[in-house]
């Protein structure tokens, strides 16, 4: 006897007649339409057997109802672009949904690469430097004047150069005596800590941290041998040439505060009235 050969499903005898196999097994057309064939996502027909299936993300359509959402033209074999679950043909897509180079002010198109900076955005060949005209790609660069510039043009043509290291200043900086400084640049004279966002002072326009200034010229307080800086509104007694910080001016003996009142010396000490009437 003859080997039978049915469908995997209906058991009908497959002998002369259109098989589909699937996973090597085989199905008569009927069975296998109504198992494993696609819904068309735009005319909601299965897609048959003698259908070609072109499919995109899961969703399925015959080769006539691959077309663009907007002009109807087919999309087989052509590069296309989805949104919102529409089709569209990179035509009706940049007309309806691309960017436009800042540049040249035409569509960027889907899937061509481009540049983006700040809302604006550029194809990649037309974002270059104003001065040279070089691509700029992915390497740094200086915005100015709503033109970029690459590093090395900017610097050639607008960057203040630092009066410490005579190199551009790119960013930032610091300005000090109306001449232009790095922030890294601008040390304190002495130990040379930087100084910027810090309180400092100058003396012989030199610049001192405060600690430092204290220590090199700041007057010695008679009382507690501390500098007396003098800054910030700092309040300070002298008295032949010597200064005590307004909390070190006290009596020596009953360490009463002698601010603003009469006082008596006995050799380096300061007294009040009352301590200093048996002197």
């Amino acid at each position: 006897m003859t080997e039978r050969f049915d469908c995997r499903h209906c058991e009908d005898s497959l002998f002369g007649r259109k098989y589909v196999l699937r996973e090597e097994r085989p199905y008569c057309v009927a069975c296998f339409e109504a198992l494993f064939a696609s819904t068309c996502e735009e005319c909601g027909n299965l897609i048959g057997c003698d259908c070609k299936d072109l499919s995109y993300k899961d969703r399925h359509w015959h080769e006539a109802c691959f077309h663009c959402s907007r002009c109807r033209g087919s999309l087989v074999d052509k590069p296309f672009a989805a949104k919102e679950d529409q089709l569209l043909c990179t035509d009706c897509y940049s007309q309806e949904y691309s960017s436009r180079c800042q540049e040249c002010k035409k569509s960027i198109m889907p899937g061509t690469r481009k540049m983006e900076y700040k809302g604006s955005s550029w194809h990649e060949t037309c974002f270059i430097c104003h001065r040279c005209q070089q691509p700029i790609g992915t390497k740094s660069f200086i915005p100015k004047d709503g033109q970029n510039f690459c590093v090395p043009c900017y610097e050639r043509q607008y960057a203040l150069q630092c009066v410490q290291c005579k190199k551009p200043i790119t960013s930032g900086g610091v300005t000090y005596r109306e001449q232009p400084w790095h922030r890294e640049c601008f040390v304190c004279t002495a130990c040379k800590k930087p100084l910027s966002g810090q309180r400092f002072t100058s003396r012989d326009e030199f610049a001192y941290c405060l600690g430092c200034f204290c220590d090199l010229y700041a007057k010695k307080c008679a009382g507690c041998a501390s500098p007396i800086s003098g800054l910030g509104g700092t309040k300070y007694i002298s008295f032949e040439e010597r200064q005590w910080h307004n909390d070190c001016f006290n009596c020596k003996k009953c360490s009463l505060s002698l601010v603003g009142r009469g006082f008596l010396t006995e050799r380096d000490d300061i007294l009040c009235p009352d301590c200093g009437k048996d002197i």
